[in-house]
C-alpha cells in the first residue's frame, strides 16, 4: 500500500488509473479505523480495481474546538490495518493540504439539515459538504462507501451528489456493532471504562422504542426513552427522534409509513455518540 499526502501525487495517480481502466473503491474516513471501516474497505477491494482510503480528521465539520483536538489519531496503527484489508492507496493529507486557504464555501441542505445533527451542530454538514466535494473531486472514484451509523450524513452526500452530478455510485452498509450492542465509533476510544459500560444504553433504548413502535404513540415513546435514559449516570440525552426513513422529518404520527428511522445522540462523560435504526413497519 502507497501512502501520499499531496494532492497532486494522488492526481496523478487517479488519471493514470483511469486511463487505464480501473475502477475505483473510495472509503473516506477521520481515522482510528475500526471494523465498521474494514468492513466498507473489504466492500470495496471485492467491487472494484482500486481502493483508496483517506484519513483526515477534517477541522470545518466540528463546531466544538476540544472535539476536534481530542479527536483519536492512531495513524500508524490504522496503515496497519488498512494493508490487512487489501487497501491500495492511503491519502492523509494535512489540513493545509486539504485548505491552502480558508474555505468561504456555504452549502444549504434546507430541512434536511435542520433537524437532528444540523440543528445540534451548526456549521457541521457545511463542513462535510465542503470536505467530500474536495475528496471527490481528488479521488474521482467510481464507488464511494460509508457506514450507516451516520445516516443523516449519508443523506446529506447522497443529496450532494445529485445536486453536483458527481458521476459516482454512493454505497451504505449497515452499522457494525459491538458484542453488547454499541455502535462501532472511532470516539469510542475516548470513553473511560465506567462509561464504556454505559454506552450500550443507547442502542437499548432504540431497542425499546422499536419493540413499542406499533403499540404505542410517538410522543409515549420518545418520553419513555428519555425517562429511561435520565436514570443513566454519566448519560445526558441530547436527541431522540422517530422520522421517515428517507426524508428524516420528525414523525409525530407513523401510520401510513413503511419505514421509520429511530435517531439518538447522547453525551456519556464528554464524549457524545449517536445511533440509529431502521425498522421496517411492514413486516411481522
Amino acid at each position: 500500500m502507497e501512502v501520499i499526502e499531496q494532492v497532486s501525487a494522488l492526481r496523478a495517480i487517479v488519471t493514470a488509473l483511469r486511463c487505464g481502466g480501473k475502477r475505483i473503491g473510495f472509503v473516506p474516513t477521520m481515522g482510528a479505523l475500526h471494523e465498521g471501516h474494514l468492513q466498507l474497505l473489504r466492500a470495496s477491494a471485492r467491487e472494484n480495481d482500486v481502493t483508496i482510503c483517506s484519513v483526515f480528521v477534517n477541522p470545518t465539520q466540528f463546531n466544538n474546538a476540544s472535539d476536534y483536538k481530542l479527536y483519536p489519531r492512531t495513524l500508524e496503527q490504522d496503515i496497519s490495518l488498512l494493508q490487512s484489508v487489501g487497501c491500495d492507496y492511503l491519502f492523509a493529507p494535512s489540513a493545509e493540504e486539504i485548505y491552502p486557504q480558508q474555505s468561504v464555501l456555504q452549502f444549504s441542505f434546507g430541512e434536511l439539515e435542520a433537524v437532528m445533527e444540523g440543528a445540534h451542530r451548526p456549521g457541521h454538514f457545511n463542513g462535510v459538504a465542503t470536505v467530500v466535494s474536495k475528496l471527490f473531486h481528488i479521488v474521482q472514484p467510481h464507488k464511494a462507501y460509508f457506514g450507516q451509523k451516520d445516516l443523516q450524513q449519508v443523506a446529506i452526500v447522497r443529496q450532494l451528489v445529485r445536486a453536483l452530478s458527481f458521476d459516482l455510485e454512493l454505497v451504505c452498509y449497515p452499522t457494525v456493532r459491538e458484542a453488547d450492542g454499541l455502535a462501532m465509533s472511532s470516539r469510542n476510544k475516548r470513553l473511560s471504562d465506567a462509561q464504556r459500560q454505559q454506552a450500550p444504553q443507547l442502542y437499548k433504548a432504540l431497542q425499546l422504542a422499536a419493540a413499542d413502535l406499533k403499540q404505542k404513540p410517538v410522543a409515549a415513546i420518545r418520553s419513555e426513552v428519555a425517562q429511561k435514559l435520565q436514570q443513566v449516570e454519566e448519560l445526558e440525552l441530547e436527541y431522540f427522534e422517530i422520522v421517515d426513513s428517507l426524508t428524516l422529518q420528525p414523525l409525530q404520527d407513523i401510520s401510513g409509513q413503511e419505514e421509520v428511522a429511530l435517531c439518538i445522540a447522547a453525551f456519556v462523560g464528554e464524549v457524545r455518540l449517536i445511533d440509529n435504526m431502521l425498522v421496517n413497519l411492514k413486516e411481522g
